[in-house]
């Protein structure tokens, strides 16, 4: 099991569409929001100066929204083990009845920051999203 990782996201007027509620590329900037702050919250110093991630895939299911003024909280965690150079992550948002309205599965690939080439999650950069 992975440590869990949350984040308060606040719907403001520029995240609303048409339908009066939050826009769908709203929520996919917020998924990428909460994979950067649980790794810059969470990752070794000198692993943040020498990796830089990047998604390789989205899968998302939009449940339920919320409008302007409300709030949802965000939970991350990742899911199992690393697979070569890609971490799976899982990101729920609950609206303040605790009921989840938009759940994420989301591939991410490790790059060397200076060269951008893929690069295998070793464990001990692996270690610090894992509960002890």
């Amino acid at each position: 099991m992975t440590a869990r990782f949350h984040k308060t996201f606040i719907a403001a007027p520029e995240h609303i569409d048409v339908m009066g509620h939050v826009n769908n590329a709203v929520w996919v900037q917020w998924i990428q929001d909460m994979a950067t702050a649980h790794w810059d919250a969470v990752a070794r110093a000198e692993d943040q100066a020498r990796f830089v991630w990047l998604v390789v895939r989205h899968e998302i299911d939009y449940r339920g929204n919320i409008a302007v003024g409300e709030s949802t909280v965000a939970e991350t965690f990742i899911p199992g083990q690393p697979k070569g150079a890609k971490f799976d992550r899982r990101v729920d948002f609950r609206n303040p009845a605790g009921k989840v309205i938009v759940s994420a599965k989301t591939t991410w690939a490790m790059l060397d920051a200076v060269t951008l080439r893929p690069q295998r999650v070793r464990p001990e950069i692996a270690a610090p999203f894992f509960e002890r």
